[in-house]
């Protein structure tokens, strides 16, 4: 049997840390620790390189280190068989989401993976997760031909389910089942068995490519029955705005008095392009089913189906960095670049 050459990628967050015994703080782990206390790596029927970018906590993430992300990734593409990223949960979600986007095809395994209790910690998750995140990278296609890896895009493993990583969310804080994907099946069930769902799983379409560019003039507009269209005008009047994700109500209803809409209509006026993405974390946007809704596609904000906020933000930034006219902008996002979406006609 072929051996998997895997890359770990420490990028900051628990899984990557342990608690400093005199002053109770988490300090970042090197490999050769992370292995100590780990001792089960070595059993891994896998050639393993580490690697780390200057630790963060994820609460620090930013656009630039998504592309220093991508931009090791794709650089380092030939040299591995997959990928495992060591990644605070916080906004694991948004990575995964962005990486989705700037590696189009990439036709590897990314796993990121992270715990909610640091490794040396006698009850950690991190231990099971990352064993298992490197698992899965290494795992190789026994139905293809050409004995290519089983998965081959962006994903996340966390508490006994791989996720598509643009489907990903974080629901909970402090139990091990952090992360969900509320709109989309797991892609695999981890117990006895790693069972995956084949029929799930992306395949590329093309060459693998690399968009290492965002633009930060994406914001996220929360609705809540007390915004006044004078305080909703002030979030969308923000310097070098390209497009707003409107964070609305149910099936995707937003107030319709008319001071409310002129704003909105005054906006894209300007060029900024609206997409219209619920605050429920499961279900989807239709515009039609209630007036409320449709007086938002009536006036040309764009319904975005089952899109999680995370898979949004991140589309768009790396959509805008691209296509400067609004219409072009709207063009590019209606499409399902990398699963991020359920076509409509399988939502109806």
């Amino acid at each position: 049997m072929m051996t998997s050459r895997i890359l770990l990628v420490y990028t900051g967050g628990t899984i990557g840390s342990f608690e400093d015994t005199e002053t109770g703080a988490l300090r970042p782990l090197d490999f050769e620790h992370l292995k100590k206390r780990i001792p089960e790596i070595d059993a891994l029927e896998v050639e393993l390189d580490f690697e780390s970018l200057a630790p963060i906590d994820s609460s620090d993430m930013t656009p630039e280190r998504w592309s220093e992300l991508a931009r090791l990734l794709f650089l380092r593409r030939d040299r591995f068989d997959g990928f495992v990223l060591l990644h605070g949960t916080d906004t694991m979600a948004y990575t995964a989401s962005a990486l989705s986007f700037m590696l189009p095809d990439f036709g590897k395994p990314v796993v990121l993976t992270g715990s909610q209790l640091p490794i040396g910690v006698l009850r950690t998750d991190g231990k099971e997760n990352l064993l298992t995140a490197i698992e899965i990278a290494a795992k190789w296609d026994s139905m293809d031909p050409e004995r290519g890896p089983l998965v081959r895009e962006i994903v996340v493993y966390f508490g006994d389910e791989l996720l598509r990583g643009n489907r990903s969310h974080k629901q909970d804080a402090e139990g091990f089942q952090a992360l969900v994907s509320p709109n989309f099946p797991a892609l695999a069930e981890v117990g006895v068995h790693v069972r995956f769902r084949r029929d799930l799983l992306l395949r590329p379409r093309g060459e693998a490519r690399l968009i290492g560019e965002c633009d930060r003039g994406v914001t996220v507009v929360h609705l809540t029955p007390c915004m006044t269209a004078e305080a909703l005008a002030h979030q969308l009047a923000m310097p070098g705005l390209r497009a707003a994700v409107l964070r609305t109500y149910g099936s995707g209803n937003a107030p319709r008095n008319a001071e409310f809409l002129a704003v909105l209509s005054e906006a894209q006026d300007r060029g900024v392009f609206l997409v219209n993405v619920t605050q429920c974390t499961v279900g989807s946007v239709d515009a039609n089913r209630y007036v409320t809704g449709a007086g938002l596609t009536r006036i040309g904000v764009e319904p975005s189906l089952d899109i999680t906020l995370e898979a949004a933000l991140t589309k768009l930034m790396i959509l805008a960095a691209k296509h400067r006219d609004r219409e072009a902008l709207r063009a590019a996002f209606k499409l399902d670049l990398a699963g991020e979406q359920t076509p409509a006609e399988l939502i109806r």
